[in-house]
């Protein structure tokens, strides 16, 4: 049987040796479940364990830092003392760091250090099941994937951090396409348990968009009033704040560089809008402390055990924060300002999409965006692709289904500085980044002249 993870924590920290080091332990366990052409296909549960060692060690007029880490099951203790020895290998052959920073201090008292890890099940799709049951049999073709995991962290440095989280993801994912599969509808929720996805709702709402391709146009490319739902949003929003660095702003090579340092301040827009990542957002909440297993840009495994605070990325607007480690704070003179794992945009109006889509003369309506890459760093120019529906409003209301995709390029500032009517924040799920990242929470948003710049022939 493998050691507890406590036991791994504390058997690599009392390793002599180095000028410092963190132990981060990691076990997920996952349930998945799939359905296509409407029959239920596979369903699964899993667990896995990952140790991972970064070694801080002395070299020269410097310390550098070392990460090794192990997916395999860790069979005895003497097992650790291997990763130990190699991550501090791995330090002396980097050479120095240039974001040492002393081990943060302990600043919490964490009961729940001692505890084992938590586990999910495929009972947690009880409910989904029920639901499944009742719209398989319809007369549309289905086809899912609803996935949950649960992820325990226990995380342990030498300078006396003792820290342990559990994190649930879940996402699910639904297309519905008519019976000759010349139509397809997506649809697809976030959730942290599943108490709260509706799949009869979701495929509702899917099938209600096949209703809307019953007439079809050809449009050309150009520059569109366009409805932006919150899970396109969500990955135009996303692509920003990770742009949104504190080094490369001050050295001049991001969009966030002005001539005279980064744009702190600078209004995006009219709207008072705020974006955040928030550790304690009721319902996206994430480990509310740092565990680093890399260095770049806003990060470092420097600060591994640092606590976690709220940050506005955009407060009313403007540009409020960006992202520092704390060796990068001190280097510029700013405050420590760590990435989180949710975001936010709030300060819209309580409107929902169908009111969006009620105030609309001519535009079109979006599903989702697909195969988003950066054009233009320096303007954060994106491009990518449509998918699973485009719809022509006319006079407030859904008219026809476009019967093609857009290439867009677009800057997600330029979306945020156009934006003429924000509506109410709500959960959502990324179609591009949902491997990535879930605990994401968007309005719609109306941009009078969204660049559709040319045809995608697939859909």
């Amino acid at each position: 049987m493998s050691p507890a993870p406590q036991d791994i924590v504390e058997r690599a920290l009392a390793v002599p040796g180095g000028a410092g080091r963190g132990v981060v332990v990691t076990e997920t366990s996952e349930a998945v479940l799939r359905w296509a052409n409407s029959t239920m296909t596979t369903n699964g549960h899993s667990t896995a364990r990952a140790v991972s060692v970064v070694a801080l060690e002395p070299v020269g007029a410097g310390t550098a830092a070392g990460v090794v880490s192990s997916g395999a099951p860790v069979p005895d203790l003497a097992a650790v003392d291997e990763l130990v020895a190699a991550a501090r290998q791995a330090a002396r052959d980097a050479g120095p760091a240039r974001d040492v920073a002393a081990l943060p201090e302990p600043d919490v008292d964490d009961p729940g250090w001692d505890e084992g890890p938590a586990e999910t099940s495929i009972g947690v799709f009880a409910r989904l099941a029920d639901g499944l049951a009742e719209v398989l049999p319809g007369p549309q073709r289905h086809y899912g994937f609803a996935s949950h995991d649960v992820t325990t962290v226990w995380l342990g440095t030498s300078a006396g951090v003792r820290r342990r989280w559990v994190q649930p993801t879940g996402s699910i994912e639904l297309n519905v396409k008519t019976p000759d599969l010349t139509s397809s509808a997506w649809t697809g929720a976030s959730t942290a348990d599943f108490a709260d996805v509706d799949v009869v709702a979701l495929a509702g709402e899917a099938t209600a968009r096949l209703g809307w391709g019953a007439r079809r146009v050809a449009l050309p490319a150009g520059r569109y009033e366009t409805l932006l739902p919150p899970s396109a949003v969500a990955d135009l929003m996303l692509l920003m704040v990770w742009s949104m660095e504190g080094r490369p702003a001050q050295e001049g090579r991001s969009a966030f560089a002005g001539p005279d340092g980064p744009r702190m301040g600078e209004r995006l827009g009219r709207l008072p809008l705020t974006l955040a990542s928030d550790p304690a957002a009721p319902g996206l909440e994430f480990a509310p402390f740092v565990s680093a297993l890399h260095s770049g840009d806003g990060i470092s495994v420097f600060d591994n055990g640092a606590s976690i605070r709220r940050v506005d990325w955009l407060r009313d607007g403007a540009v409020h924060e960006l992202a520092y480690s704390r060796a990068e704070a001190a280097e510029f003179g700013t405050r420590f300002a760590p990435p989180g794992d949710n975001l936010l945009l709030t300060g819209g109006s309580d409107a929902g999409l169908a009111d969006l889509v009620a105030g609309t003369q001519r535009g079109l309506l979006l599903t989702c965006l697909w195969y988003i890459r950066e054009v233009d760093p320096a303007t954060l120019l994106l491009t990518g692709l449509t998918r699973d529906g485009v719809y022509l409003v006319e006079g407030g209301e859904v008219v026809a289904e476009v019967e093609h995709n857009f290439r867009f390029n677009h800057s997600p500032l330029d979306v945020l500085r156009e934006a003429t009517d924000v509506g109410a924040t709500e959960r959502t799920l990324p179609r591009e980044w949902k491997d990535w990242f879930t605990r994401v929470a968007m309005p719609p948003i109306r941009v009078p002249a969204f660049n559709m710049s040319s045809v995608s022939l697939g859909r």
